[in-house]
């Protein structure tokens, strides 16, 4: 077996190279475990939350459909209450619609301008929407209100993703 001698200057070569090493992987392990635990972390929720509308009591009427349910954010969690117009179509189908205007964010508020009744009209700069969601022409919004997944359970309505409205 042959003796080899290891020089100053290898040993401490070698030395700040592991020591080195382990503070690369010190710093990093945080960073990695950051970008793949929201990956591996199951959602259980499913995207639909309950509300407190009874669905034998929607009409062809829109109503304000308010519901709360839990954010959060980082390591914040907070209760947040949002709202939709909901009604019942000519066919049966539930409807849900935001109440965000598609022109600057304002509130819609369903059947409160007395020169276009049964309209969902903006305030902010006279946008108007058809009681489907679709913006009516020559208004300031150009797209029409987003439109709510829904989901009947029990006889709750439930709430889904927000999705463009489809067909306009």
């Amino acid at each position: 077996m042959s003796k080899r001698n290891v020089s100053r200057r290898q040993f401490l070569n070698y030395t700040l190279t592991g020591v080195g090493g382990f503070m690369a992987a010190g710093i990093l392990m945080p960073m990695v475990r950051f970008a793949i635990d929201p990956v591996l972390k199951a959602s259980a929720s499913g995207g639909y939350v309950a509300t407190s509308q009874k669905v034998s009591e929607l009409t062809a009427e829109p109503i304000r459909v308010d519901y709360t349910f839990d954010q959060i954010d980082g390591w914040y969690e907070s209760q947040v209450t949002n709202t939709a117009w909901v009604y019942k179509a000519d066919d049966g189908k539930i409807v849900a619609l935001s109440p965000v205007c598609k022109h600057l964010g304002c509130t819609v508020a369903w059947n409160t301008d007395k020169e276009h009744p049964e309209q969902f009209f903006c305030p902010c700069h006279m946008g108007r929407y058809t009681k489907d969601g679709v913006n009516v022409p020559g208004t300031p919004p150009i797209k029409p209100l987003d439109v709510y997944e829904t989901q009947e359970k029990d006889g709750i309505l439930y709430l889904g993703l927000l999705k463009p409205h489809e067909g306009a």
